[in-house]
Formats: C-alpha cells, structure tokens, sequence
C-alpha cells in the first residue's frame, strides 16, 4: 500500500512515433520512482507507440495512455496531461521527453526539491537544468549548445527571470500550482510552452529551483525540433517580455 502522506507524481510523456524509445523510458521512470504513474500522451504515432504503451498499461496499472486524433503540438499534450492528472488527484506534474535525453536517475532528486521543499520556501517548480552549476550535455555540435545557451540568456533577459534553463523539458511541478493556472490561455504548441509555463509559475509568486542533469541527445528516432520552433519561441518570448515592459501580464 502507498503511503498516504507521500506525495504521488504523475509523469507525463508526450510521444509521436516513439515506438523505439517508449517502453524503455518506461520502464526506467517506474524503476527509479517506484511509487509514480506515467502518463503517455500519444498523438496518433503511426508506428505504433500507442498500442505499445496499451500492451503496459494491461500489465502494469502504473502506466496509462492517453490516445489523440494527430500531432496536435507538444505544449498541447502536456495541458491534457496535466488535466488528467489534475482530475484524479496527483500531488506532482512531471514533464519528461520519451527519446531518453532527459535522466531517469534525477527524477527522485528534482521531485524531492518540490515534495520535500519548506512550506515556507513556497517552492512550485524544480527543473532539471542543463545550464545551472553542475548541468552538462553529451554529444551536442557546439552550433546547438550556442544556440541554447543565448536563447535562454535573451528569454531570461527579456522576461526578468533569474532561471538558467527556461527552456528545459524535463520538470516537476506542483499539482495545486498547475491548478491555480488558466489552462485554457496557454496555446504554446513548440519548445516555448516551455518558457510560458516558466513565466506563469513565476508570476503565482512562488519558487523555482534548478536541479543540475547531464542532458543526453536521442541516440534513436528522429528529433521533433524545427525552423518553425525555433522562430515561434524568439517571437512569444519578445512578445511576453514587451508586455511586461508595459505592465500587462497574461
């Protein structure tokens, strides 16, 4: 039986044609956080990854699948994730990608810097930080590791945040913070929803803390980031960040 005064996570993982990777990163979550569920929020993967994800959750009731008609956006799938969650009472919201670059072994650290947080530090997000002292990646070309490090450097900049990695995926929210959100305003649909919820944490007046990973890139399947992606987080962040110049707040 589960500790009742145990906080319960809820690990939400988007997919699209992940069939390579699912069932590994699966198993993984569950081997390092035992006590957790995880949530694949699947966006009509032709391959397959659905009925793989299905296949688990028959055998194992930790594991649960959310189907979708197509590839709606990952900022998207993670607000459905994040309402199923809210819906049957998790205490923890975790984002993680599928294609293993996220570390399963940090998960316990970056859920215990939120569940095990003072009261008092009020902290509602811990994010596992590629830039924060101690983070690192593996086998990035120096291009994209440029390209990170000044996209996060224009947002904090831009937007006023004291956060390294804004534009992590790999996070643990509280549930109660998520829930004090107006979801239905979030139409992030790339890598800056990433950034908004950032910013919307930010702005309830609570903490966020950076839990330093080494950040691995996919060694299988095909990388989802785009031009387009790219373009629609400078533009949101420019955007939000002018708004705030002028007093206006979402």
């Amino acid at each position: 039986m589960p500790d009742p005064s145990t906080p319960r996570p809820l690990v939400v993982i988007p997919t699209y044609d992940e069939a390579e990777n699912v069932q590994e990163i699966v198993g993984r979550v569950l081997a390092e956080v035992p006590g957790a569920d995880v949530l694949v929020v699947d966006d009509g993967s032709p391959d397959g990854t659905g009925d793989i994800v299905e296949a688990m959750g028959s055998e194992d009731d930790r594991v649960h699948l959310l189907r979708r008609t197509g590839k709606l956006g990952l900022g998207t799938a993670y607000v459905a994730g994040f309402r199923w969650g809210l819906e049957r009472g998790y205490d923890l919201l975790v984002e993680m990608d599928a294609d293993g670059s996220h570390p399963a072994d940090r998960l316990p650290a970056l859920i215990d810097a939120v569940a095990s947080a003072d009261p008092a530090d009020d902290v509602l997000l811990a994010i596992g930080s590629r830039w924060t002292a101690g983070g690192s990646v593996v086998d990035w070309p120096k291009h994209r590791e440029v390209l990170s490090r000044g996209g996060n450097a224009y947002a904090r900049i831009v937007l006023g945040l004291d956060v390294r990695d804004i534009t992590a995926g790999f996070r643990v929210y509280r549930a109660d913070a998520i829930a004090r959100m107006d979801l239905d305003a979030v139409d992030s649909k790339g890598y800056c929803f990433q950034v908004d919820m950032t910013l919307r944490v930010h702005d309830l007046g609570g903490r966020i803390v950076e839990v330093p990973i080494r950040f691995r890139d996919r060694v299988r399947g095909v990388s989802k980031m785009s031009q387009a992606i790219v373009v629609e987080a400078m533009l949101r962040t420019t955007q939000w960040g002018l708004q705030r110049r002028f007093g206006r707040r979402r």
